[in-house]
């Protein structure tokens, strides 16, 4: 039977002790397992390598999104402890006397009311606007006009770790600068896109300098990507949505790229769903902005990526999914299975994965 498109099929075993829980002590000096499908082999070597597999000719697509501190550890105004997580960077809308609501994960002792009051700290607060389904609420953001509402967040937010991240004591000031890819610009990310957290600007300087051309698009990742696949045939599954910017700049040279023989790289998950949703509508990428819920799985025909950089993803995630309809999901598994067994990290602080799809 195929499993392409079961749920069951993208389910392996991994030891607990291969989940990073820290950043390697410097960005590119995490492991790289390089697929070449076409050949069908697997080497192994460290991602300061990547400017060796990365041709002249070539183009690497990165997300610049900007991870925002969604983390919120506040009091109610009983006395009780109270978290928020901000599913959104508060949007203030239209007019001057608009104050800033977003939709926010509240776990609390007892769920709170509209018009309740979560105090973060002198400078911060949140009020309940509404609750919602899932255990969200919208909120309205009291935050101190002088400090402006993006340092407000920086001062009394943390950075939003994803849960198999364990930190009793909350994130630490490497996690600030780790979590965060080093050309991140665009906020609104409660997740950072992690295949970017291994380059440095050393690096791209050096991939540039070959002749490699460099673009940008922003897909604001979302907390969705961490939701889990709750039925077995993939194909019924319904991906979130997520905002998504694709500049006429990057349009013009990818296709310039291609144009000349190069290859075009994404890197990560979300730039390929970035990519391929901005060529739905015509057949080919144009200039996109919008929303995009995009789901990609085994018989998905790519229209722009040609290679991928990744991390090592959750079992039955459909980030895996993605990665299997690049090289197939016996062989998706059959790497994951070296990883682990040569010592690998996994998830978001974890090692890379460059996949090398036949042209």
């Amino acid at each position: 039977m195929n499993n392409d498109l079961t749920l069951k099929g993208y389910n392996y075993h991994l030891p607990k002790n291969a989940i990073a829980q820290h950043p390697t002590d410097k960005r590119d000096n995490s492991k790289l397992l390089v697929l070449q499908t076409g050949a069908n082999t697997i080497t192994h070597q460290r991602f300061s390598d990547i400017t060796r597999i990365i041709k002249p000719e070539d183009m690497l697509v990165v997300n610049n999104t900007r991870v925002f501190p969604a983390r919120l550890l506040g009091q109610k105004e009983t006395g009780g402890k109270a978290e928020l997580f901000l599913l959104n960077f508060p949007a203030t809308g239209e007019g001057e006397d608009k104050i800033p609501t977003a939709t926010a994960l509240i776990k609390s002792s007892k769920k709170p009311k509209p018009g309740n009051v979560i105090t973060i700290n002198k400078s911060l607060s949140c009020t309940v606007l509404d609750l919602l389904d899932g255990g969200k609420a919208q909120i309205q953001i009291n935050f101190d006009h002088n400090l402006g509402l993006l340092e407000t967040l920086q001062r009394a937010g943390q950075v939003p770790l994803p849960p198999y991240i364990d930190r009793k004591k909350g994130c630490t000031p490497e996690d600030v600068i780790r979590y965060q890819t080093v050309y991140a610009k665009e906020i609104g990310a409660v997740a950072a896109p992690t295949a970017g957290l291994h380059f440095t600007g050393e690096l791209l300087e050096e991939i540039e300098r070959q002749g490699t051309r460099v673009g940008y698009i922003t897909l604001h990742v979302g907390y969705g990507t961490f939701a889990p696949v709750r039925v077995e045939k993939i194909t019924e599954h319904r991906i979130h949505k997520e905002y998504i910017n694709i500049p006429e700049e990057t349009v013009t040279k990818i296709e310039a790229t291609k144009a000349r023989g190069g290859r075009i790289w994404a890197v990560g998950t979300t730039t390929v769903r970035a990519l391929e949703y901005g060529a739905q509508q015509k057949g080919h990428l144009t200039a996109t902005e919008g929303w995009c819920d995009l789901y990609i799985y085994p018989g998905f025909t790519f229209r722009v990526i040609d290679n991928l950089i990744t991390n090592f993803h959750l079992p039955d995630s459909s980030l895996m999914f993605l990665v299997s309809a690049l090289c197939g999901r016996k062989t998706l598994l059959s790497c994951y299975e070296q990883a682990i067994q040569k010592g690998y990290r996994f998830f978001s602080y974890g090692d890379a994965m460059a996949v090398l799809a036949e042209p």
